[in-house]
């Protein structure tokens, strides 16, 4: 495997029929540096947050107007069955009126509810089809996985109405912009978004001794809603997104962090933040009422800073912490160069890091000059996505439409802005490479082939994809196949592409 093709496959995310190789394979990695586009035209009318949250208030209100229209209903159809089981003169209700009365219509309260989950799933759905799109005709594959890889770094969770629609914003919102700025600027967009406030449950985390618990205390007990503190994405900054676990933390900092975070919330769908607070939909608010008073005592350093201004101290000092620029380093180098990533691969990267300040570009650059990076063979398996994306590039498309690219990571495993967990998808081959998995892709590959095999001729795609040469089995492969089609799909499954 050719310096060129590690280039365009282990760090971009594969070759395209008709483009030129790079005949520098390093220079043409950092000048994608320049030619990246943070919103390119297809974004320009992607779902943003402030759509999502209009929606999500819209869908919280009908909510509300469902359970009151059930409460109401509760009394009502509890009489009925009593009726229904009263000694009476008249007639019992039979199985087929029973039904009717089960099975009385929605009421326009209850249709509204289920069209706006739609809507939420609509823009779900939308965004998918505008990041694999973006995937497909970017001039910056190299600085578009980096995206893919932070996004699944800060990993948000679409499967509650309450993060669907903010799925997709989130990656163009917080990840796009800041992936070739500073962690620092990265981390502060990522943990003000509303896609991470709601999905880690900060957005209503009140202090013990907030002014809000004050307030709620002296209400009647049958009127006192429930509040309280909320430890997730505390947890989740220092175990997931900074430090790592194990890196000297203990339980008492992740607890004095979630009281400092107190008062980070989500304008216009929080409540208990005050009815003074202002702010768009969607937008990032401090509600002082649910902020936990006095100063903070974190990793054995105290914060006396008042407000937002608290946990933001914190956060700038995880930043910068060398925990963390091991962490982020580790992850990195897991992720382009080997699931047991080399230790000098990981010291080039850290070091690169603290001394910077982590920008990272220049830790992008010190990644591109390790050694390891350009190795033989290639050792990452391809994600379902990864192999996604590619396979499309191999086929020359430069779209492919929404509702199949959710099928076929459905089918795949890996549907996107799903991974079910904080901790984000899986990046080592072990949790890819089983037979069923392997099959999947197999099967996958031949319906492709079979649209597009008459077409393409396989050995010629191959020495597209493959600049230098594919290996000799692969070449073999095609060459005993029984029809192009067959020889395509044998080249997408083939141990050249699936690994990078």
């Amino acid at each position: 495997m050719s310096d060129t093709v590690v280039a365009l496959n282990r760090f971009g995310l594969g070759a395209r029929p008709g483009e030129a190789p790079p005949a520098d394979p390093r220079g043409w990695l950092v000048a994608q540096f320049e030619r990246y586009q943070p919103r390119p035209a297809m974004l320009a009318y992607a779902p943003t947050a402030m759509q999502a949250a209009q929606q999500l208030q819209d869908y919280q209100a009908i909510r509300q107007d469902v359970r009151q229209e059930r409460r109401a209903q509760a009394p009502a159809a509890a009489a009925m069955a009593d009726g229904a089981m009263a000694p009476t003169n008249r007639r019992p209700a039979g199985p087929r009126q029973v039904a009717q009365a089960e099975d009385a219509p929605p009421s326009e309260a209850e249709r509204m509810r289920v069209a706006l989950r739609r809507q939420g799933r609509d823009l779900y759905t939308r965004s998918i089809g505008l990041r694999v799109n973006a995937a497909l005709t970017t001039p910056a594959p190299f600085v578009e996985r980096l995206v893919h890889f932070w996004s699944n770094h800060f990993a948000v969770s679409a499967d509650g109405m309450r993060v669907t629609p903010f799925a997709g914003p989130f990656e163009f919102e917080a990840i796009r912009p800041h992936v070739l700025g500073s962690f620092r600027d990265m981390l502060f967009a990522v943990e003000r978004h509303p896609a991470m406030l709601m999905f880690l449950d900060q957005a209503q985390s009140a202090g013990p001794n907030s002014m809000f618990a004050q307030v709620a205390a002296r209400r009647p007990a049958a009127t006192q809603r429930k509040f309280g503190l909320n430890e997730n994405l505390a947890r989740e900054i220092m175990e997931l997104h900074t430090l790592g676990v194990r890196t000297g933390y203990t339980q008492a900092d992740v607890t004095e962090f979630a009281r400092a975070l107190t008062g980070w919330t989500v304008a216009g769908l929080a409540r208990g933040t005050g009815r003074n607070q202002t702010g768009a939909p969607g937008s990032f608010l401090f509600a002082e009422r649910l902020h936990e008073p006095g100063s903070r005592t974190i990793l054995g350093k105290t914060y006396a800073q008042d407000g937002a201004a608290q946990a933001s101290a914190v956060l700038d000092m995880l930043a910068a912490h060398p925990a963390t620029a091991k962490h982020i380093a580790t992850k990195l180098v897991r992720h382009f160069i080997a699931d047991d990533p080399p230790p000098a691969a990981v010291a080039r990267v850290e070091a690169a890091f603290v001394q910077s300040g982590g920008d990272l570009p220049t830790v992008y650059r010190a990644l591109i000059a390790a050694p390891e990076a350009w190795a033989q063979p290639a050792r990452k398996f391809k994600t379902p996505w990864d192999w996604s994306v590619s396979t499309l590039r191999a086929l020359g498309l430069s779209e492919f439409g929404t509702p199949q690219t959710v099928g076929l990571l459905q089918q795949l495993g890996q549907p996107v802005w799903r991974p079910g967990s904080p901790a984000g998808w899986d990046d080592v081959a072990a949790s890819w490479a089983g037979p069923d998995a392997v099959l999947r892709r197999v099967e996958a590959a031949e319906r492709f082939a079979n649209r597009a095999g008459q077409i393409i001729d396989p050995r010629v795609r191959a020495a597209e994809l493959f600049p230098g040469g594919a290996s000799a089995a692969t070449m073999q492969a095609i060459a005993r196949a029984e029809s192009p089609a067959q020889g395509l799909a044998l080249l997408l499954v083939s141990p050249d592409f699936l690994r990078r």
